[in-house]
């Protein structure tokens, strides 16, 4: 019995057995236990590791079909389940922890890489090819920015950034060079900006990429939804094609894993999924493992982080060290403020990432990040503990310097990645911090 015939036969069994065939459970509830049967795997209540490189064939004819799958000779029949081959193309632990993936964005299917750049990088290999034009919103993490300009270009790929924070103005500018808009393949949002928090329209985009899109010719919108993640926006839900996620943040939530995933409808994932066979970058049956045991308390988690980020929010946009803070609880509220109009829309929840301006520059920056003692100075978010960092000289140093300005990434923004301590603690060590600049 294949991995993915397991899900289904349990998940029948299970309500069979609760008498509950038209009770849905929430994904929190289905975290525990959706797509795995104890029953299989000697009634052990977790998943174990499948630690093997290859599996063995019933007989001759279910590998040549399992390899026209994997290989993309042909689609999937109706009546067919896709077996395990070999732990590069597929194992347990990566099937299911897909399946569970899909739970909270609602999507058909998922494919998870052992890096958030290798999901990233997959998403725009698959997706364009020589000649296309690629849209991006900025501010955007440095290492997506990185490939879209530096790499795709090896490739004859262009790609064109827009402002995040008039993303529909500049977009229609941009659309207004025919050899733009004839060219475009794929919308790439990052929403909320890293590490503005700006927002884009995601409904907005969907509706550019439609009318741009033809018979002959899909155009993409992918979202990075790293930054919110599946509590609190779901990118499907409001018309993009793609979630991208770096599963090392909010979802692995333990700074104990590299891992990314996509997710969307079962033609664009299986595209991936062969992609992914041919480039290597899967994630391994460990790395699937601890994300299975992350995944179950990922609700509680991000609750706890967003509770908290509200209140150091709050703190440093009174604090008379700070020049302004941005933060999606802290939108301006007015009806004529189309960033709130975009927050109200397409957001669940504020979020755990909060980032400021500092009063001063770097070397005030660099004073305050030195002065932190609970908070640790340190790249990455999403985990459980809190994490500063300095984006114009850290994450995003490969932005060239115009840009960064004009997007507002300055010597004086930090970055903060809310964890789940004691908020009077987080903001005791944030204070202390701040009194401490110049000496003080």
């Amino acid at each position: 019995m294949t991995v993915t015939i397991e899900c289904e036969f349990y998940i029948q069994q299970f309500y069979q057995k609760k008498s509950m065939s038209d009770k849905k459970y929430s994904p929190e509830s289905l975290m525990m236990s959706y797509g795995y049967n104890p029953e299989l795997s000697e009634g052990a209540i977790k998943c174990p590791i499948f630690q093997t490189s290859t599996f063995v064939f019933r007989n001759a004819q279910e590998g040549k079909a399992f390899f026209e799958i994997a290989y993309g000779k042909r689609a999937i029949r109706a009546s067919e389940e896709m077996g395990l081959i070999y732990s590069r193309i597929n194992n347990p632990n990566l099937e299911i922890v897909e399946k569970r993936l899909t739970l909270w964005d609602g999507a058909a299917d998922a494919a998870v890489f052992e890096s958030g750049m290798s999901a990233v990088s997959t998403v725009l290999m698959e997706f364009l090819k020589p000649g296309d034009i690629v849209l991006y919103s900025t501010p955007l993490y440095g290492g997506s920015h990185h490939f879209l300009n530096h790499v795709l270009s090896k490739f004859g790929i262009r790609a064109i950034g827009f402002d995040a924070s008039d993303a529909d103005k500049n977009i229609e500018d941009l659309l207004r060079d025919e050899d733009v808009r004839r060219k475009v393949a794929l919308i790439y949002l990052e929403t909320p900006a890293n590490p503005t928090n700006t927002l884009v329209d995601i409904k907005y985009c969907a509706d550019v990429a439609e009318t741009l899109s033809t018979a002959e010719k899909k155009i993409i919108v992918a979202v990075d939804n790293t930054y919110l993640g599946p509590i609190w926006q779901h990118p499907l839900q409001l018309g993009a094609d793609l979630v991208i996620y770096s599963a090392t943040k909010y979802l692995g939530g333990h700074s104990d894993l590299t891992a990314g995933a996509v997710l969307g409808n079962s033609d664009h994932i299986q595209r991936l999924k062969v992609m992914r066979t041919f480039l290597g970058n899967m994630c391994s049956p460990n790395t699937a493992w601890l994300l299975l045991r992350s995944l179950e308390t990922l609700k509680v988690r991000m609750d706890q982080q967003q509770a908290n980020a509200v209140q150091v929010a709050e703190f440093l946009d009174r604090h008379e060290r700070v020049e302004k803070v941005h933060y999606l609880g802290l939108i301006d509220r007015s009806e004529s403020s189309k960033q709130y109009q975009i927050y109200k829309d397409q957001c669940l929840g504020s979020g755990a990432m909060v980032s400021f301006h500092i009063k001063g520059g770097e070397q005030e920056a660099f004073a305050f990040l030195n002065g932190l003692r609970l908070i640790k100075l340190a790249v990455s978010l999403g985990g459980t503990e809190s994490l500063a960092e300095h984006p114009a000289t850290m994450t995003h140093t490969d932005i060239p310097d115009e840009e960064k300005l004009r997007i507002g990434i300055t010597e004086q923004l930090i970055r903060i990645s809310i964890g789940i301590e004691n908020a009077k603690d987080i903001i005791a060590d944030l204070d202390r911090a701040l009194w401490m600049i110049n000496g003080d």
